[in-house]
């Protein structure tokens, strides 16, 4: 690709490039493109898109790195409830939900805002629950080097809810266990202060 002057040029090419195979896609559903209430959909649908698929050009290693500060604290740190929506890449119909997410200080601890900034670059990509779940574990496992860290998303599925089983109420749960957390006595200590916000 060939280079350009600043990133709002690039952004305005990839931009044009995604609205154009919007337009072909409605097309092909039958629908008239050049109709008053479609003719900006194509180029809204794009900006969407970008925006909803922003974590690819965010560095989750970066976002922690730049806050990590020397600390002797060694006891667990739970920043819970994040929200989350990312896009299902079966189906690239939307899921939505919250994550729990716990470490145990090793010499160094983060900004407090920098944990749900990370759920949000691994969730702003095409996924399944159970790789965002993993990526969000790993990157702070590897990056922070903690004692300890625990993941666990809960999220509803629009590819659930909106075709297929159709089922409306259904929930799904994964959880991810580094370090300390891989004992039972802690991992207990950790879901049962995150247990009053899990189905």
């Amino acid at each position: 690709m060939a280079p350009y002057r600043n990133l709002e040029e690039y952004d305005l090419e990839i931009t044009s490039e995604v609205k154009d195979r919007f337009s072909k896609i409605i097309d092909g559903i039958g629908e008239d493109v050049t109709r008053e209430g479609l003719v900006k959909t194509p180029e809204r649908a794009a900006k969407a898109m970008l925006f909803l698929t922003q974590g690819y050009q965010q560095d989750a290693v970066e976002i922690l790195e730049g806050a990590m500060f020397k600390e002797d604290y060694d006891d667990m740190v739970i920043i819970k409830d994040i929200e989350l929506y990312s896009l299902c890449e079966h189906h690239m119909l939307p899921f939505f939900g919250k994550a729990h997410v716990a470490y145990i200080p090793n010499g160094h601890i983060v900004g407090l805002s920098k944990i749900p900034r990370v759920v949000d670059v691994f969730a702003r990509r095409l996924q399944v629950q159970e790789r965002l779940t993993h990526d969000i574990l790993e990157c702070i496992n590897n990056t922070l080097k903690p004692k300890g860290v625990a993941v666990v998303i809960e999220a509803s599925h629009m590819c659930m809810m909106m075709r297929g089983v159709q089922k409306q109420n259904s929930v799904t749960t994964t959880s991810g266990f580094r370090g300390q957390f891989e004992k039972i006595e802690t991992r207990n200590e950790f879901l049962k202060l995150i247990s009053s916000d899990l189905s």
